[in-house]
């Protein structure tokens, strides 16, 4: 086995299994349960008050989701470049391929996909998860053992505690406590759905303001990584940086909008509470065991023959007409 015949020694050729976030899933899937579950209740809701609860679930489970899933999503900053890079160790093949870096709260995502996907025989098309809960020197050795790409190894080298650009504090410590706020926002999002349901929908709306500075505080505590002087990638000939990305951006949506349905939901309890009561089926019924005696009273005097009335009986019921 030589290294003219495009096979490298020493190294097998592995691919990871990471393909898919396997938490990431599990709350995609319970929160799908959940919606389906719940809509399965609108046909026994009748008139206007079945959208409002259709929308009203909806917006719920979707918040809900989000805050979980935000915690195992991979893609809170992210960078990328497209460049010729060496492949492999003891090797001097050079191959063009794109190299993505995504910082996720746990840990760092690095991709390798070839341009085109096949060169010198082999497919290019690397999805390498590092994470912070295992010692990354020991994730890191056990790379440099797989025999990974030479780009994937430069990159996770800039995440380990020996590397001078210390990114390994910086990405750890944010995350760590962006995850524990966002967390503590969905202890927040269950207690507002728990208060939707009981006649206190001020302090609903109080804990949904909660929940949206909550993950605001997740987001600020994320952005501290951005503080501090940036660590530049070099592959090739080209560099990149890492910068915001989709989980970021829909986390500043997501609070937001739990900011706006608490503001919402606060200043309609003081300006018409009995409507925004109503809205959310609180209260009702309320009133059905208070003065049922008003009124007029029916008697069927087929079944009342010989029965005699009292006339504190009659004062007190009102008037009695004989069917």
């Amino acid at each position: 086995m030589t290294f003219y015949n495009d096979i490298y020694p020493f190294y097998p050729l592995q691919r990871t299994s990471f393909i898919f976030n396997g938490c990431l899933l599990t709350v995609i899937l319970v929160f799908l349960v959940l919606a389906v579950s719940l809509l399965l209740i609108l046909p026994g809701i009748r008139g206007k008050s079945r959208l409002f609860w259709m929308f009203r679930i909806i917006v719920s489970l979707f918040i809900g989701a989000v805050i979980v899933a935000l915690n195992f999503t991979s893609d809170w900053a992210e960078g990328r470049v497209t460049t010729n890079a060496t492949y492999k160790s003891f090797s001097n093949v050079v191959v063009n391929a794109e190299i993505g870096l995504h910082v996720g709260l746990y840990g760092i995502n690095i991709t390798l996909r070839g341009t085109p996907a096949v060169q010198f025989n082999e497919t290019i098309d690397y999805n390498e998860m590092f994470s912070w809960h295992d010692t990354i020197e020991e994730v890191y050795q056990e790379a440099l053992e797989k025999g990974l790409p030479n780009p994937i190894l430069y990159i996770a080298e800039k995440f380990t505690l020996s590397s001078p650009c210390g990114l390994i504090f910086q990405y750890r410590y944010s995350g760590r406590y962006a995850s524990a706020t966002l967390w503590t926002a969905f202890c927040c999002w269950i207690l507002a759905n728990i208060l939707f349901s009981m006649p206190v929908l001020l302090y609903a709306g109080y804990m949904m303001m909660a929940t949206a500075a909550f993950i605001f505080f997740s987001m600020a505590s994320f952005s501290t990584i951005m503080n501090t002087p940036q660590c530049v990638f070099s592959i090739g000939s080209d560099t990149f940086e890492t910068a915001y990305s989709h989980s970021f951006w829909l986390a500043l949506a997501t609070g937001v909008l739990c900011a706006i349905i608490g503001i919402l939901v606060v200043m309609f309890t003081f300006l018409i509470p009995e409507r925004i009561k109503e809205a959310f089926s609180v209260g009702v019924g309320s009133y059905e065991d208070e003065d049922v005696s008003d009124g007029d009273c029916y008697l069927n005097s087929a079944f009342l023959d010989g029965v005699t009335i009292s006339p504190e009986l009659l004062k007190s019921k009102g008037t009695i007409q004989h069917v």
